[in-house]
């Protein structure tokens, strides 16, 4: 038994030395470990376009600008809070307009956070995302309800673009903070259907106007061109009409003038009678004479 416990001893202080020896390289291993997750840690990069937010156990000791940068591992966060523009959408903003017709407003607004302020931002509103919901979301449906109630649905159809800007104009104005709206855009206005309705049969119904207007402008015109062709025809004829009985005037006046040349004539001349037909006769006695008549045209003295 002694040669027993003798021979083990040697044994047992192997195996101590081996456990301390295998604790010892845990505690290394560990340290090393921690040392490379520190090394990992102390550092944190930037993109363009975002700012950082650097907190020290809670408290906000500064921003980080884009790039590689240095940080207490374990005590220090950064914060990255994007100052690129961006589209905040807005599907359903309810509205009324002057003449209490109900729509619905689809509008975007564009929007940047100043590179400048975000060490505010994070103070005051934790994030982009709140700052969008106490600044910019109550105002967008503010002011579009206001501005576009102050048009009757027909003007804010027909007039969309003054509808747009002055409710990007009073979004502007009404947004205040470390916040820049770039510009506010109306998608769509969606009325209710029996409005739309009502819009297209009144669109119909000028269209129908419109139309009539049009054929009676086109019969007024071809009136107006037939009547014209129904002058010209009579200016034609009267013209005709007036030739004929200036010929025909003519040819009486030159007639009566050779009667009465003629009549002056003959009595001026009464021998002219028999000399006309002593030139016409043909030399030829009659076949067939009444007893006791003259012999035509000769004269017995």
């Amino acid at each position: 038994m002694t040669k027993f416990l003798l021979g083990a001893a040697p044994g047992g202080d192997g195996t101590t030395g081996s456990r301390r020896l295998l604790g010892r390289t845990v505690v290394i291993a560990a340290l090393v470990f921690l040392l490379f997750v520190a090394g990992l840690k102390s550092f944190y990069t930037i993109d363009e376009g975002e700012r950082g937010v650097i907190l020290r156990t809670g408290a906000v000791v500064g921003t980080a600008e884009p790039g590689l940068g240095l940080k207490i591992p374990f005590l220090d966060r950064v914060v990255k809070i994007s100052v690129q523009s961006r589209a905040q959408i807005y599907d359903e903003v309810p509205a009324y307009s002057r003449d209490q017709q109900a729509a619905v407003i689809k509008l975007s607004v564009n929007y940047r956070l100043p590179a400048g302020e975000v060490e505010r931002i994070y103070a005051d509103y934790g994030s982009e995302q709140g700052l969008v919901e106490r600044l910019i979301d109550r105002r967008v449906f503010e002011q579009a309800k206001n501005v576009f109630g102050q048009f009757n649905a027909v003007t804010a159809i027909q007039e969309r673009v003054r509808l747009n800007a002055e409710t990007e104009t009073a979004i502007r104005e009404s947004v205040k903070g470390p916040v820049m709206i770039d510009s506010v855009q109306i998608e769509n206005i969606d009325f209710s259907d029996a409005y739309e309705q009502s819009i297209e049969n009144r669109m119909l119904a000028e269209v129908e106007v419109q139309k009539l207007r049009q054929n009676a402008e086109r019969e007024k015109v071809q009136a107006e061109i037939t009547v014209t062709q129904a002058n010209a025809q009579a200016d034609a004829v009267r013209a005709q009409a007036e030739a004929q009985a200036a010929a025909t005037r003519l040819a009486g006046d030159a007639e009566a003038d050779a009667i009465r040349a003629k009549g002056a004539a003959l009595r001026d001349n009464p021998s002219l009678i028999e000399l006309t037909a002593a030139e016409r006769w043909d030399g030829q006695l009659p076949t067939t004479m009444i007893p006791g008549a003259a012999v035509p045209f000769l004269g017995v003295k």
